[in-house]
């Protein structure tokens, strides 16, 4: 951030007094800009003992498999937001059913959100952001070409819990662990 919303002046980079983090600051105005970790919302969507995802049309992770998620916007729940991202990336209209991860990325500054879901509609075509769409049982999951490693945790996660026939709430980190080598560390708190 270089300049203030507020009247347009610069800001700098320091700890406002009661504060014990940097802040942008406006010189002029003092306005303190905060900022937050970015809530990212999906699903998982199911359809006959099988997951839909997609594979990206967009960067990061172009050409790669992942579920249908997205930045929550402006004044939607977060169930909504998870339904929204579902049909604007695979044409697919959701159930949303329970929330099923929760994962914080501090390394990038979002929050996962991903809900069970139930595919009530498809459309033939998959959104803007994606080449394609597939439905995937645990044996044929394109594995070596998810997006993320949130998508892989989640969907390890999910197979295990359907094997065992209980899906449960799954909360954790992710946490990066080499800058380069795109190494994480996951801890589970379900």
């Amino acid at each position: 951030m270089n300049y203030c919303s507020q009247c347009g002046n610069a800001v700098n980079l320091e700890i406002p007094p009661q504060d014990n983090k940097p802040r942008h600051v406006c010189s002029h105005c003092g306005a303190i800009h905060y900022q937050n970790p970015k809530p990212v919302v999906g699903c998982l969507p199911e359809l006959d003992g099988r997951l839909l995802l997609c594979r990206r049309a967009i960067e990061p992770r172009y050409g790669l498999w992942t579920l249908p998620a997205g930045f929550m916007e402006t004044g939607e729940t977060v169930q909504a937001g998870a339904a929204r991202e579902t049909l604007e990336e695979s044409g697919a209209t959701v159930e949303v059913n329970h929330l099923y991860a929760m994962f914080s990325l501090p390394h990038v500054s979002q929050i996962y959100l991903l809900f069970r879901s139930r595919v009530i509609a498809q459309d033939t075509l998959p959104g803007n952001e994606s080449l394609e769409i597939g439905f995937f049982n645990e044996k044929d999951l394109p594995w070596s070409n998810l997006a993320f490693p949130v998508i892989r945790e989640t969907l390890w996660l999910y197979w295990r819990d359907y094997a065992h026939g209980a899906f449960n709430l799954h909360t954790g980190n992710i946490i990066r662990t080499s800058g380069q080598l795109r190494r994480y560390r996951v801890h589970l708190y379900s």
